[in-house]
C-alpha cells in the first residue's frame, strides 16, 4: 500500500513560510514518504484551478497555503473543499486576531516581509560600505559610492557617514591634508555625488583640543594650532571650487541636520531616489 503524502505549498508570495511551517509539522511523524510541491507567486484563479486539478489525481495529499489576497484564498479554499482535499490556512487566522487587536484593516498585499528583508539588507550593505570607504582607505570605492563627503579633519565625516548608511545611503569619505594629494578618482565622481563639508575655524580650534586631550596629547601640537587649522580650511576651500561640488558648514549643526541637508542636495541632484 502506498502511504506517499504529497503537500502542495500555494502562496501569493515566495511560499517559504507556509514550507518551513509544514516540514516542521511533517517531523513529529514518522512519515517517511513525503514530497513537497511549492507554487510560490500565484496570482490568478486559473493557476488556483490547475494546482487544485493536479491534486485530485493524488491519492495522498493536502494543501498548505499562505494567501493574502481575499478572492484568492476564498477560490482556493472552497475549491480545495469541493474535491474533498485537506487544505490549511496558515495566514487568515493570525490576520484576523491581529485585525480585532489592532482594530485596523490588513492590507492584503503579497511579499511584504520579503520587502521589509531587503530594505534591511540594503541598510547592511550600506554600513559594511560605509566602514569599509571611512576615511580614504580604498579609493576604488569613490565610483561606487552615491555620496562621496571630502572635509578636513573633526569635520563630522565619518558620523554623517554611518548615519546616512542607515538610510540605505552608501557613503564613501576623504580626508582632506594639505600635505597628502587627493586621490585621481575623486576627479572622475560627478561634483554632484560629492558634498564638501567645512566649519568655523574657532570651533574647529576647540573640537581639535579636546581631541588631543583625550588622547593625552599636549594642546600645543600643530594639529590644534589656529595656523594649522585656517591652512587647512583654504585648502579644503580652494579644492572645493575645483571641484566645484556644494559646500555644508557643519559648525552649528547636528550630524542628524547635516544628513537632512545632504539628502536634500542629493535628491535635487537625482543622485538617488
Amino acid at each position: 500500500m502506498n502511504n506517499r503524502l504529497i503537500v502542495y505549498v500555494i502562496s501569493d508570495s515566495i511560499g517559504e513560510t507556509a514550507e518551513q511551517v509544514i516540514k516542521a509539522a511533517i517531523s513529529q511523524f514518522d512519515c517517511g514518504d513525503c514530497e513537497i510541491r511549492r507554487f510560490p507567486y500565484i496570482s490568478e484563479e486559473d493557476q488556483i484551478r490547475e494546482i487544485i486539478y493536479e491534486a485530485t489525481h493524488e491519492k495522498n495529499c493536502m494543501i498548505i497555503f499562505t494567501m493574502v489576497i481575499p478572492g484568492l484564498r476564498k477560490i482556493l479554499t472552497e475549491s480545495a473543499e469541493r474535491y474533498g482535499i485537506q487544505a490549511v490556512d496558515i495566514m487568515s487566522p493570525i490576520i484576523s486576531s491581529l485585525q480585532k487587536i489592532l482594530m485596523a484593516e490588513p492590507k492584503n498585499e503579497p511579499g511584504l516581509i520579503r520587502k521589509l528583508d531587503e530594505k534591511y539588507f540594503k541598510k547592511v550593505e550600506a554600513i559594511e560600505f560605509a566602514v569599509k570607504y571611512d576615511d580614504g582607505k580604498d579609493p576604488r570605492g569613490l565610483k561606487k559610492a552615491d555620496i562621496v563627503l571630502i572635509g578636513i579633519s573633526r569635520t563630522s565625516k565619518t558620523p554623517l557617514s554611518m548615519y546616512l548608511a542607515h538610510k540605505n545611503i552608501k557613503v564613501a569619505n576623504v580626508p582632506l591634508v594639505p600635505e597628502v594629494p587627493v586621490p585621481d578618482e575623486i576627479f572622475e565622481v560627478s561634483p554632484k555625488k560629492i558634498i564638501g563639508l567645512t566649519t568655523n575655524p574657532i570651533k574647529l580650534n576647540e573640537i581639535r583640543q579636546e581631541r588631543l586631550k583625550a588622547l593625552g596629547l599636549s594642546n600645543e601640537a600643530n594639529y590644534a594650532s589656529m595656523e594649522r587649522i585656517l591652512e587647512e580650511l583654504d585648502y579644503a576651500e580652494g579644492l572645493m571650487k575645483r571641484l566645484g561640488c556644494p559646500v555644508i558648514d557643519v559648525s552649528t549643526k547636528a550630524v542628524e541636520e547635516s544628513a537632512n541637508i545632504i539628502m536634500d542636495i542629493m535628491k535635487q541632484n537625482q543622485c538617488f531616489k
